[in-house]
């Protein structure tokens, strides 16, 4: 596989299920059993998974895979993630929707429509989402993906909007404690 300009994560293989080459995959698609209408999936090493059957089972997808055939070989793509490039999914759209890897790439602009970076990801570490976002001249800071702290996003224009104080981007002095005992 060549590697893909935008691959977008569909999916995570998790534990073997049965003895057959089963696996509980944990999906990131609208409709779960709808993984294998996109087409043949990557892994990053690019390894192809073909979904020959799917099955809900309680919070996750159960799938056979064709490139799969034991426990054994299900054991050793545990934990494997699964891509698709970004061309492979749908366009209609409507105005306010987007996929993440729309993102990347992006400016990031504050209140006043200045540039201060850009998007470099989007991460869930299990909390929720955040924007990854590489600043001018500085490191990368991490800002929750909330309407608080991102207030305005414009795939077609190239740009989201960052509300800095809600992004924990400055300082907010309003907030010093003035020593006082709590009422």
């Amino acid at each position: 596989m060549t590697k893909s300009a935008k691959p977008v994560q569909m999916a995570v293989i998790g534990a073997p299920h049965g003895i057959r080459g089963e696996v509980r995959v944990k999906t990131f698609t609208g409709d779960p059993l709808a993984l294998g209408d996109y087409g043949p999936l990557h892994a990053a090493d690019g390894r192809v998974f073909t979904v020959a059957s799917i099955r809900p089972a309680k919070t996750v997808v159960v799938v056979r895979f064709k490139e799969v055939a034991s426990r054994e070989a299900a054991e050793a793509v545990t934990g494997t993630e699964l891509f698709i490039d970004r061309t492979a999914l749908p366009d209609d759209l409507d105005d306010d929707e987007f996929y993440f890897a729309d993102l990347i790439g992006l400016a990031v602009r504050d209140e006043t429509d200045t540039v201060i970076g850009k998007v470099t990801a989007i991460q869930n570490f299990g909390g929720g989402d955040i924007v990854e976002v590489a600043l001018a001249g500085r490191r990368t800071v991490m800002i929750p993906f909330t309407i608080a702290a991102i207030p305005e996003i414009t795939v077609g224009e190239g740009y989201i909007r960052v509300d800095t104080k809600s992004a924990g981007l400055v300082d907010d002095d309003d907030d010093d404690d003035d020593g006082g005992e709590a009422e």
